[in-house]
């Protein structure tokens, strides 16, 4: 019989399997629900900063019967706390979230000297990925990256990020470039750790933002970067970004990604056109998991198969009130169609 790991890796190698994986990375794209909380017995925000809790939370979404993976951190702050943004760590229901830019704009942000993952929540992932790797689990770990593009808008006010893209292109580059290699230290330091595979999520570096040109120019170009980092290192890569991206499909294809993997707006049959050689991750309605029956999740999972998803998976982070019975029900489709006979890969 196949083993979690087996399959994965069978999927990201472009190789036949029983079934699509059923993952949730981490990271912008959170596993963890308070129903979840309860049942590890450990609760957010105090495991964003305990490594032991964090990684039993990770694990306990795999042992729930919840995805084939384990995955951390829980959100998307923590590259942009370490390079001088202000976080509010929230709540059981809440996210970490940035609530103060380190500067007004690129021009006046004083730099840091980079980014060090042995120091405040990175050496906490760090730590958490090395007690997952000790637990010996069948599941891969990812270790979760924030894009350069949304880390960038994290660190300085966004409007004048954005803005100085355009107009001040040498500046934006220097900055681009200082953000990646720092980035870079926290992707080394998870993938030293015991990382398996890295998902580089770059939500605000979508193309409905910047349009086919500067998504080439900034967002392809600095994602690359940490994709052949990543790759170098022995990790495989998904990348994540949100929102329609149909004007910005052959900037996209561009990215060196294991995998691509898109927001509910994107139709799937599109991406698997436009995508064809491909390994595509997505994209069942995060909104349905929280709000819809189990019923409608499973609809949505085959319709995700059918239209070409390699590997099946919440189209964002879940909301922290999604019922476990409905997080279960993607793989549980999954599963219940490669027991039929007429199930076809």
């Amino acid at each position: 019989m196949i083993t979690g790991k087996e399959r994965i890796d069978r999927i990201f190698n472009k190789k036949e399997t029983d079934r699509p994986a059923c993952l949730c990375p981490g990271g912008m794209m959170n596993m963890v629900t308070m129903e979840l909380m309860d049942l590890a017995g450990v609760t957010w925000p105090k495991a964003h900063t305990d490594a032991g809790m964090m990684a039993d939370l990770a694990e306990t979404s795999f042992r729930t019967g919840c995805f084939d993976n384990v995955g951390v951190p829980f959100c998307m702050t923590i590259e942009a706390e370490n390079l001088g943004a202000e976080v509010d760590l929230g709540s059981k229901g809440v996210e970490p979230h940035v609530c103060g830019y380190a500067a007004p704009s690129i021009s006046e942000y004083v730099r840091p000297e980079g980014f060090d993952p042995s120091r405040g929540r990175a050496a906490t992932v760090i730590e958490a990925i090395r007690l997952l790797k000790e637990r010996k689990l069948d599941a891969p770990i990812v270790g979760n990256i924030t894009g350069p593009i949304s880390v960038a808008s994290s660190v300085v006010d966004p409007i004048s990020f954005y803005k100085g893209l355009r107009k001040r292109p040498e500046e934006s580059h220097e900055f681009m470039a200082f953000v990646t290699k720092s980035i870079g230290e926290f992707l080394k330091a998870q993938v030293e750790a015991g990382a398996d595979i890295i998902t580089i999520s770059d939500p605000s570096g979508t193309g409905e933002i910047l349009g086919p040109k500067m998504f080439q120019e900034y967002a392809v170009r600095y994602i690359n970067q940490l994709v052949v980092l990543a790759k170098s290192l022995g990790a495989k890569v998904i990348v994540h970004i949100c929102g329609h991206m149909k004007s910005v499909y052959e900037q996209m294809n561009l990215i060196e990604s294991d995998v691509l993997s898109f927001d509910s707006c994107v139709s799937m049959t599109s991406a698997r056109s436009a995508f064809k050689d491909r390994v595509l991750m997505g994209n069942v309605s995060t909104y349905t998991l929280e709000f819809g029956l189990k019923d409608k999740v499973k609809e949505l999972t085959r319709n995700c198969r059918r239209s070409g998803a390699n590997i099946i998976a919440p189209a964002c982070g879940l909301g922290t009130g999604s019922p476990l019975v409905n997080i279960r029900a993607i793989k549980e489709a999954l599963e219940e169609d490669a027991a039929d006979a007429d199930y076809q890969n």
